[in-house]
């Protein structure tokens, strides 16, 4: 597993970083070598936050978690990859093995040039991956969104999934005029 740990305003020691290779290295038995994880910590008011972004076989698995200590932060963002991995590990097995691309996600914040009355500060381009609606729903699930895009299998069109307030799941699918 390719590991990149990134700081924002606070200096990180070497043993945190080892701290973070040993509790990562425990995920190497579901995940090959090509797997690439990004630890971000950050520090804002006295509170440490920690980001662990999992990217393997088109699947992104992310936790964050925040805490007074950065170390129990870690912690707590391991127990949460690990729950995410345990409830859904066969139907992960059975994506990852048949996953044939990756969906990588790059994030752009360039601003629009055109004066309007809306303000968008910031927009995300993304390999939309043809999968069914209960594999968008289980991917949404595992990167904690309310909302999930994808292309329906089914139809080849662009869908989204998302939460409802209920704790059901709705599917937005687009329609000619």
């Amino acid at each position: 597993m390719n590991i990149t740990i990134t700081s924002r305003k606070v200096n990180l020691r070497d043993s945190f970083k080892e701290r973070v290779e040993h509790k990562l290295a425990k995920f190497n038995k579901f995940f090959g070598e090509d797997t690439d994880a990004s630890v971000t910590v950050s520090l804002e008011r006295n509170r440490q936050t920690v980001e662990v972004t999992i990217k393997h076989g088109g699947y992104i698995y992310r936790s964050e978690h925040t805490d007074f200590e950065m170390e129990t932060a870690l912690d707590r963002v391991v127990e949460n990859l690990s729950r995410q991995i345990r409830k859904n590990k066969t139907r992960i097995e059975k994506k990852l093995k048949s996953a044939d691309f990756s969906a990588l996600v790059s994030e752009s914040t360039e601003e629009d040039t055109e004066e309007t009355s809306f303000n968008v500060v910031r927009s995300k381009h993304f390999a939309v991956k043809p999968m069914d609606v209960e594999e968008a729903i289980l991917q949404m699930n595992l990167l904690g969104h309310q909302f999930y895009m994808f292309r329906n299998i089914k139809n080849n069109d662009v869908s989204v999934v998302y939460r409802r307030n209920d704790g059901d799941y709705g599917l937005l699918e687009a329609d000619e005029e």
